[in-house]
């Protein structure tokens, strides 16, 4: 059966998240919803990295069977039935066995804080409007590339196998009055990028020294990292394949 790839972007505000869960809006029922209005026909699509509630996405993917006959107009009708927050980017037949979550190479994530009160920033930005030593974030950032065990800063209770990421990019930038942490990865963990801006956040503001986060990292240990930043603002900014 023929498989294909659905690029979406949304503003996650108004949903619980991106996966389908009982009781609770989600992207992935706004979408499979929209695609049995268009198609006639109701399916459960793949997702290819999981958001948590209020969390955006710039680009994310779905993969689904179907052996039915796409709509040629099909990107653009299906988002003329989705809501405004939620848009189809691109809809793309692969191989059968393609994967959009395993078959990623990586991902990429920016959390945007605003240190200057912006109402234009308040739901896709963190107000902090606190002095920051930012050179010495830089360094906190530099020292996540030279380790591989994250376990301090997934949530607790979490499904996987492994705590293993390896990171490919981590660092502080300025952007549209914002200072971004940028950080890419072959995987995260559950909560992951968050815990990292905090705690970092926590450096940045003479909470902790350099050592004592490299002592959070080494103590693989959820309760030593800081997680307290909130969704909204976090980007799943693109997943490489």
């Amino acid at each position: 059966m023929p498989r294909y790839f659905l690029e979406v972007s949304y503003k996650g505000t108004a949903y619980s998240g991106f996966q389908s869960q009982e009781n609770a809006n989600t992207i992935q029922a706004e979408v499979e919803t929209a695609f049995e209005i268009l198609q006639k026909e109701r399916l459960v699509m793949t997702g290819s990295s999981r958001t948590d509630a209020g969390v955006h996405a710039l680009q994310n993917f779905f993969h689904f069977d179907y052996d039915g006959t796409i709509n040629p107009k099909f990107v653009y009708k299906i988002n003329a039935i989705l809501p405004p927050d939620i848009v189809i980017r691109n809809i793309r037949q692969m191989n059968d066995e393609a994967h959009c979550r395993f078959d990623a190479l990586s991902r990429e994530y920016k959390y945007y804080i605003y240190q200057q009160k912006n109402p234009f920033l308040a739901d896709r930005a963190y107000y902090f409007p606190f002095k920051l030593d930012v050179p010495l974030m830089q360094q906190a950032a530099e020292i996540l590339k030279e380790y591989n065990d994250f376990t301090s800063f997934s949530k607790r209770n979490t499904q996987v196998k492994t705590f293993q990421c390896n990171i490919l990019e981590s660092r502080w930038l300025n952007e549209n009055d914002c200072l971004v942490y940028n950080v890419k990865a072959n995987r995260f963990l559950r909560g992951m990028v968050r815990a990292l801006t905090a705690t970092m956040l926590k450096a940045g503001r003479g909470k902790i020294s350099l050592e004592e986060f490299r002592q959070i990292i080494e103590a693989k240990d959820c309760t030593k990292a800081s997680f307290a930043v909130p969704a909204h603002g976090l980007f799943l900014v693109s997943v490489q394949y």
